[in-house]
């Protein structure tokens, strides 16, 4: 993950892995981002096929830093359609936006 205004990396915040669970989310796995802004392994190798939920505590993120942001959480909502399969969500943040390019 990238914090854009600045572009470093976003060091050191909280991440969160869900899998829908019926009408319900469950948190399978959480991490910290490491020193590139990246969480290497979220949860298990294999994801079985399903919709998975990751959610960036970007407000957390931005109050240690004293600064102001629009988005209190960044959640990026995907498909796993092959089991086992790699995934990777990038993310681009700023105070006042964020995208998955």
């Amino acid at each position: 993950m990238l914090e854009a205004a600045t572009g470093v990396p976003a060091v050191g915040m909280h991440v969160e892995l869900s899998g829908r669970d019926g009408a319900a989310w469950r948190v399978l796995a959480e991490a910290t981002t490491d020193v590139d802004g990246r969480v290497l392994r979220l949860g298990g190798d294999d994801l079985p096929a399903g919709e998975y939920r990751i959610r960036f505590d970007t407000g957390a993120w931005y109050r240690a830093r004293n600064v102001a942001t629009t988005y209190p959480e960044a959640v990026v909502t995907f498909l796993v359609t092959d089991d086992g399969r790699h995934v990777h969500v990038p993310l681009l943040l700023s105070p006042l936006s964020y995208s998955t390019p």
